[in-house]
């Protein structure tokens, strides 16, 4: 496949050694969980794939199983079975939507939102610690590098 913007040597190489430790760190999420929390998805048998969606669900306020998916890029069906699985743990609950009851929105329950809330501000440390070094600029390039890559990892999905 033909770059459009191809890149030189000298970034591939750097690219090549930054992107998987980046991917490391993230991996390790559950390892960076306390001791109670990672309990809990261990016994519930909750994975990556979980986390993502309790992530973006606290993030979000209560929000549709059909924006979840939207968002994360995840079927409806694989989206339905982990806010279910999460629900059952107690990690989510669904409520009926006010404004229309045939739909269902997830949120995390309040008995475990300052919990998540702490674990994720842990997780996002070295990332605010990094953009912290950078200036202004440099900070809307980085964002603007992630949001690119993001759309790339969209187009590049099968449908």
């Amino acid at each position: 496949m033909a770059q459009a913007h191809p890149v030189d040597r000298e970034l591939r190489d750097r690219l090549t050694v930054v992107v998987p430790l980046i991917s490391s760190y993230l991996r390790r999420a559950k390892h960076d969980m306390p001791a109670g929390m990672r309990q809990a998805f261990e016994t519930a048998g909750l994975g990556a794939r979980h986390g993502a969606v309790l992530a973006f669900v606290w993030s979000s306020g209560p929000v549709s199983v059909s924006e979840v998916a939207r968002r994360l890029n995840l079927s409806l069906t694989n989206t339905s079975q982990l806010s279910g699985e999460l629900t059952r743990a107690g990690w989510l609950r669904r409520d009926s939507d006010p404004a229309d009851h045939r739909r269902t929105l997830l949120s995390v329950p309040p008995e475990r939102h300052d919990e998540f809330g702490d674990f994720l501000d842990r997780r996002s440390d070295v990332l605010l610690r990094a953009l912290a070094r950078l200036t202004p600029g440099e900070r809307a390039g980085f964002l603007a590098g992630l949001t690119a890559w993001a759309d790339e990892i969209e187009r590049a999905r099968p449908d």
